[in-house]
């Protein structure tokens, strides 16, 4: 099963769902500069720089990517800017949401990294049990990486004196974030890395 059937989508409605996302996110940059909420402005031009990846990855190394995994991608950043709009503070939940929704996707690259490794040289071999701990160590080690970009970059943004398009909540905010990414990344390992196996042939051509 591909990403694109797990998504239940035709392709072409996926397509369809990621330009609506990328003109939605295209709509948020302009807000953002007219209001003078250049964090918004950020956040958002930085997410549709992410979602303009895969047509990168097309016109650069002659890679397409599975039209699920293109949305997923999208989804994932496309949660966070709305979310740093408001429902991160209004809803308990939705951090939680999106926090699972992007481990899901860290662990499939992590995934795929992995077996790209294992797949280059007859002289690698990695059990399978293995292969589960490192996702999630993968997924851990990005989490905490993300959450010292947070604190770097709201505390730059409080030093100039201007919004930061990414916010500290607190210690219990980062413990549940770390919580959540560990759910996504054991869901991932269990469930979901079939789905990413269009990913290895790419990450492998790197090496």
């Amino acid at each position: 099963m591909t990403p694109a059937d797990a998504v239940g989508l035709s392709e072409a409605g996926e397509r369809r769902l990621v330009w609506g996302l990328q003109l939605l996110l295209c709509g948020l940059v302009i807000y953002g500069l007219a209001t003078f909420r250049f964090g918004v402005a950020a956040n958002a031009g930085a997410a549709l720089a992410v979602t303009a990846l895969p047509a990168m990855l097309r016109r650069e190394y002659g890679y397409t990517m599975d039209a699920g995994l293109v949305v997923l991608i999208t989804v994932a950043v496309f949660l966070h800017v709305v979310g740093a709009l408001g429902p991160y503070r209004w809803l308990s939940w939705y951090d939680e949401v999106t926090h699972t929704v992007s481990s899901v996707l860290i662990a499939g690259v992590g995934y795929a990294v992995l077996s790209a490794f294992e797949r280059h040289s007859s002289a690698v071999e990695i059990p399978a049990a293995f292969r589960g701990v490192f996702v999630v160590v993968f997924v851990l080690a990005a989490g905490v990486v993300w959450e010292l970009l947070e604190f770097a970059v709201a505390s730059v943004a409080r030093g100039v004196g201007v919004g930061s398009p990414l916010v500290v909540y607190g210690i219990d905010d980062i413990v549940t974030d770390m919580l959540f990414n560990t759910v996504g990344a054991v869901v991932t390992v269990l469930w979901g890395t079939e789905h990413f196996d269009s990913l290895v042939p790419f990450v492998r051509r790197w090496l």
